[in-house]
This record gives structure tokens, sequence and C-alpha cells, in this order.
């Protein structure tokens, strides 16, 4: 990667963090110049100077230098391309699959009549929550059952045995998030 490479990555990591170059500088230890320098092209960081301003992004220099282009990475995705990670009758259609080191698993969640996620209660480690959009669902946490229906969310930690079913005569659909990605 030349200086000019260099440059461009740093900045499109900064921006993608949603820092100004006074932030990262600040977080980083280092002058607002340095930052400008570097991402103008105007000086080539030393390895030791480069990991400094990295860390206050943060990300490591091997990252930096091997990660893929954010720039590059899908940020759109149509719902027909969402694969189903689901099982039986539960559709889970699963966004951003492809992008590397996902931290977060975000589904849109499809519940046809009387379907549910199985007889045996779910648990594991991380924190879940959603927001039912369409139906109803009932929903089991640690032992205590409510009904949602379009507006309403939940939010728990997933070591708590947990499990969703549909009621009613419409198919119910659920967007959703969990950490860390389970799927």
């Amino acid at each position: 990667m030349d200086a000019e490479e260099i440059g461009e990555r740093l900045r499109t990591l900064r921006e993608a963090a949603g820092f100004s170059q006074r932030e990262l500088a600040k977080r980083a230890g280092v002058t607002n110049a340095t930052i400008s320098l570097i991402e103008t092209n105007k000086v080539s960081p030393t390895v030791a100077k480069l990991k400094k301003v990295l860390d206050g992004i943060p990300i490591s220099v091997v990252e930096f230098f091997a990660g893929p282009s954010l720039s590059t990475q899908q940020v759109f995705y149509r719902g027909e391309d969402l694969p189903n990670v689901g099982a039986a009758d539960v559709i889970y259609r699963l966004v951003g699959h492809d992008h590397p080191d996902r931290q977060l698993c975000l589904m849109h969640e499809i519940y046809p009549p009387e379907a549910d996620t199985g007889k045996e209660m779910i648990h594991h480690q991380g924190e879940e929550g959603g927001v039912v959009v369409r139906g109803h669902i009932e929903m089991t946490i640690d032992g205590e059952t409510q009904r949602l229906g379009p507006g309403d969310a939940y939010y728990f930690d997933t070591r708590l045995p947990h499990r969703i079913r549909c009621v009613g005569d419409e198919t119910a659909e659920v967007v959703s998030a969990s950490t860390p990605p389970t799927y």
C-alpha cells in the first residue's frame, strides 16, 4: 500500500467510524495536523505513528492493511437476496451475512401461523432485541410469557431460556438484532 492508499484508507475508516479529523486526533493522542497530513498524502507515517492513530478508531495495523476496503463492502440488500438461515417453518432472513468480522446478527423473522422456534427453550450467550412489525407472537422468556403485536418490542439477556411462537391466523414478522452473531 503506498502513501496515497494509506491516506485514503485512513480517511475512509475515520469517516465510517463517524469521527472528524479533530475527534480522531484527540482519541489517538496526536495532533489534528498529523491526521490531516496522512489523509492528504503529505506524509507517510511510520508503523508506530500509524498504530497510534489506528488505536483511536480502534483497528489494528494488520486489519488496516489486510482488511477489505470499507468502500467496497455491500451496504444495501434486496429482500430476495437475504439468505434464509431458519429451520422448519420459521424463516430467518439474515442481513449482512457476507460482512467479515460481523459483530451483529440482524434478521427479518417470518413466522407462519402456529410456527415457533421449537418446543425446547433456547439459550446462548448474548443479548437480543426485536420489534414486531406484523401479526402477533407469544414470547416466553425465563418462564414469563407475553403476547406481542405490531409496534411491541422486547430486549433481553439470551442466557435466559426463551422461545417465540406465532399466535393467531396471520403470519407474524419481527425485525430482530442480537449480539454476538449466532448465525
